[in-house]
């Protein structure tokens, strides 16, 4: 369960990325951070009233507050590189925020066995080689690589306090909407700051009316994110997180498949390259 779990993890968040990344394009990337994760507290909350999550205590939500405090941060600056950067090259590079899951994983006392290992080196190696990768250029580059390196420090320590957040299905529904309330009130606070400072929060063509025709694919954003969240703590909590981390960070190549089917991004040979070694790593995890 824990290797389906966290595939549909990584497929959620692709998409989520990509939808993200062409948003961005379109509308300041802090208004979109806020709108996709509103409509996502819209939603969660009757989940919780019904499932009777308000009732789940404990210390561990702080877990999920922490989780909702650092997303915005890095949900901002992934879609302000996803912007400025070709999809497939900006996404893989996200993905190196597996790290920090398995670093915790290992302290906790996870020993993944010979072909996990190898399974976790392949994949890894696999996503990165997904996104080119094309380093050299121009300044907008090497801020784009800034950005997705914040980026996945940022989903890294996200990944790592919503799987400790949560030990119940309520109690995930929960943790889940604490987190999105978090990201609500710190994206908005945010935003509100930069507005003042002059930054316009809607898009300078379409404005207000933009926004409205985008609200079907801001709710598709911030629900499939929430959805991923859900997915990465199910995993976590079937089965090693090293091998869940991994398993869900295998995103960039939906993201990169759907840029390539969609926007007509040109896939390297290096690219297809790193797409296959994801795809050997993560039967590697798989059967280990």
């Amino acid at each position: 369960m824990t290797a389906l779990f966290a595939l549909a993890t990584s497929l959620l968040w692709g998409l989520a990325d990509f939808g993200g990344g062409l948003l961005t394009r379109r509308a300041p990337a802090m208004t979109v951070v806020v709108v996709s994760q509103s409509v996502a507290v819209l939603v969660l909350g009757p989940i919780v009233l019904a499932t009777g999550g308000w009732s789940e205590r404990g210390p561990q939500l702080w877990f999920a507050v922490a989780a909702g405090v650092v997303g915005p941060v890095a949900m901002l600056s992934f879609y302000k590189a996803l912007a400025l950067g070709p999809m497939g090259v900006v996404s893989p590079l996200g993905s190196l925020g597996v790290a920090v899951p398995v670093g915790v994983g290992l302290v906790l006392g996870e020993r993944p066995g010979v072909l996990q290992f190898a399974g976790i080196a392949v994949a890894v190696a696999g996503v990165v080689l997904a996104g080119g990768p094309e380093l050299r250029g121009a300044a907008v580059q090497r801020r784009a690589v800034a950005l997705t390196l914040v980026a996945a420090v940022g989903f890294g320590a996200v990944m790592s306090l919503i799987a400790e957040a949560s030990s119940t299905l309520t109690g995930l529904f929960l943790a889940l909407f604490v987190q999105r309330v978090a990201n609500v009130l710190v994206g908005g606070t945010a935003l509100f700051v930069s507005v003042r400072r002059g930054t316009a929060a809607l898009p300078e063509d379409g404005g207000l009316r933009l926004i409205g025709r985008a609200l079907p694919a801001l709710a598709f954003v911030g629900l499939a994110d929430v959805a991923a969240n859900g997915t990465y703590s199910l995993a976590a909590h079937a089965g090693p997180v090293t091998v869940a981390a991994v398993l869900a960070s295998l995103y960039p190549v939906i993201t990169a498949v759907a840029a390539r089917g969609l926007l007509k991004e040109r896939l390297r040979a290096v690219q297809a390259a790193g797409a296959g070694l994801a795809l050997v790593g993560t039967l590697l995890l798989a059967t280990g």
